[in-house]
């Protein structure tokens, strides 16, 4: 399956359905198997101790399992993420953005399953890996469509 949106398009469709998520994430790289996205991290991501949260980490899972389904599927905002399951494996550098490499393992009818490494920039460690389960509208419905 090739790609319905290239990054541009990927791009100007998410900040149009999610503002503010254009704010904090960026996609650094685009293929038809896999997505890389930045967040770039603020005061706002961290918590005591100097590392980024935990619910930061989630959050650039999701938004990368998410991206990574528009991309292939096209412009269907109704994707819902609908299980997860994440591990920290070390402390997050709190001066660093994060990384995510994104797979997708199914892109099915009503399901989509991703898999997604989380590194602090300039390192090789990851930090976090999540998989994320998602529920897919129908192709072609009407509430697959954005409007």
């Amino acid at each position: 399956m090739s790609l319905a949106m290239n990054r541009e398009e990927l791009e100007d469709y998410m900040s149009q359905i999610f503002p503010q998520v254009s704010q904090d994430y960026s996609v650094q790289d685009l293929t038809e198997e896999s997505i890389v996205m930045r967040l770039s991290v603020g005061d706002r991501h961290l918590r005591p101790g100097r590392t980024v949260s935990g619910p930061s980490m989630f959050g650039l899972a999701d938004v990368s399992v998410y991206a990574l389904i528009l991309a292939r599927r096209g412009q269907q905002s109704l994707a819902v993420t609908t299980g997860c399951s994440m591990d920290f494996m070390r402390k997050p550098d709190g001066n660093a953005d994060l990384i995510a490499r994104c797979t997708l393992l199914k892109l099915g009818k009503s399901l989509a399953v991703g898999d997604v490494l989380i590194f602090s920039e300039g390192s090789d460690k990851p930090v976090a890996r999540a998989t994320m389960t998602y529920s897919l509208p129908p192709e072609g419905s009407a509430a697959a469509a954005f409007g």
